[in-house]
């Protein structure tokens, strides 16, 4: 099949930056040299935040250039272009392909592409072929799910169908700890299936029962709505501790990128209990016994973000996060309060819980002006974390991919065993 996956993405073609350059000329209305949102061709807008490198609302052959060469090495591995294929094999123009438009050697896998068995090829599947090749080209970048399935399946703890979490519960003479797993993806995406299943598995042995949560994405709304769904989440099952068997008080949250700020934010914020509202879940408490996060950024406050680089550039999502129209916004005023209740380092206080936080970016200067995609997820977040609750005398342990090349379960496992446990301080 990965064989077949080259043939079906090799033949002649243009060189990636005569592609860039052509693409921004072929939509470029205004004749600006480089493309807005609305330039895009429908079906392309939802990679803009991606493409929108510093997030300034335009898109230029550069930034174009970059992220087709992104695309191509995490789709096809190193060599192995990728983009463009698509669209040469469609000969009709209708967007998707027949068996027939196919090359005679890729045919014989045509049920594989044809998922939905409906005759023909769509870039959603083309895409995810792909995609699968290349995990059973290198296993190791297989995401490991849990062993054993959830207890619970796509619980609504409100009406928009994001507002789910699956639990794990744990059988005992005694309710369980708890942790919740909370996904990242830029706030604009990720899902609770991604939940990390060795962790899971060592939650689980240890007794500590596990929820992975899904929350609304900024295509629905801007920040707060991500973390007050995960704190909804987080009330909705205190409420049914009962039912899950769990001990309400003792909860921790873990997660990666925008999963580990949420966790920061729901552990540093004040508690968003409202002890006097008619609803009882609302009443419930929000607080956090301990948070293991990892690739966390700890700050969401662009003009923090860019003192903290050296660099006036914002991430792209970061932009809709705060409802911004660009990169221009973070100096308008308006949105500046917006930017100190969003990170988490703003409420840090001294009764805030202990904290684990890993990250896999190595600890390397940035070259001058980075990108968003090149600090969102540095340790220097990390170090800026650390050395507040040191101050403040809370515990705050910081592991460097230098120090842990492999991402750290065990050591996560275990910090959350001592914290959640019966009397732990």
């Amino acid at each position: 099949m990965v064989a077949a996956l080259v043939l079906f993405a090799s033949g002649a073609r243009a060189q990636p930056a005569d592609r860039s350059e052509g693409f921004i000329r072929r939509f470029d209305r205004d004749g600006d040299g480089k493309l807005a949102r609305g330039e895009m061709p429908v079906r392309l807008r939802r990679f803009f935040g991606r493409v929108d490198a510093d997030g300034d609302g335009f898109i230029t052959a550069e930034e174009d250039r970059v992220f087709r060469a992104r695309r191509n090495r995490h789709l096809g591995g190193p060599g192995q272009k990728t983009d463009g294929s698509f669209e040469r094999l469609d000969r009709n123009g209708d967007g998707k392909l027949s068996k027939e438009e196919l090359p005679p050697q890729v045919r014989a896998h045509f049920a594989e592409l044809d998922r939905n068995g409906d005759g023909v090829v769509t870039p959603d599947e083309e895409q995810a072929f792909r995609r699968t090749a290349v995990r059973r080209r290198n296993p190791r970048r297989r995401r490991q799910p849990p062993k054993v399935p959830p207890t619970y399946l796509d619980v609504a703890y409100g009406a928009h169908e994001k507002q789910r979490f699956d639990i794990w519960t744990v059988k005992g003479p005694k309710p369980a700890p708890l942790v919740l797993f909370i996904h990242g993806g830029g706030f604009r995406g990720g899902d609770k299936r991604g939940v990390n299943g060795p962790l899971v598995d060592r939650l689980l042995a240890a007794g500590i029962a596990v929820a992975s949560l899904n929350y609304r994405l900024t295509d629905v709304g801007p920040f707060p709505m991500q973390m007050r769904d995960c704190a909804r989440a987080l009330q909705f099952i205190r409420f049914n501790a009962e039912r899950y068997h769990i001990d309400p008080k003792r909860v921790g949250a873990t997660g990666g990128s925008a999963g580990a700020g949420i966790s920061e934010w729901l552990a540093f914020h004040d508690d968003l209990a409202e002890p006097e509202s008619k609803d009882a879940v609302a009443r419930q408490s929000t607080r956090l016994t301990c948070i293991a996060p990892f690739a966390a950024q700890t700050t969401y406050d662009p003009r923090v973000i860019q003192e903290l680089f050296n660099t006036d550039r914002v991430d792209g999502a970061l932009i809709s996060f705060f409802g911004m129209k660009s990169a221009a916004d973070v100096k308008d005023p308006k949105f500046w309060p917006l930017f100190e209740e969003a990170s988490p380092l703003h409420h840090l206080t001294a009764d805030d819980p202990p904290v684990y936080v890993y990250y896999s970016q190595p600890n390397t200067e940035l070259p001058p002006n980075s990108s968003g995609r090149q600090y969102i997820h540095h340790p220097r977040f990390g170090f800026m974390l650390k050395k507040r609750m040191d101050a403040l005398g809370i515990p705050c342990i910081l592991r460097l991919k230098e120090d842990t090349p492999r991402f750290p379960v065990d050591e996560i496992a275990a910090f959350f065993k001592r914290y959640l446990r019966p009397g732990a301080p």
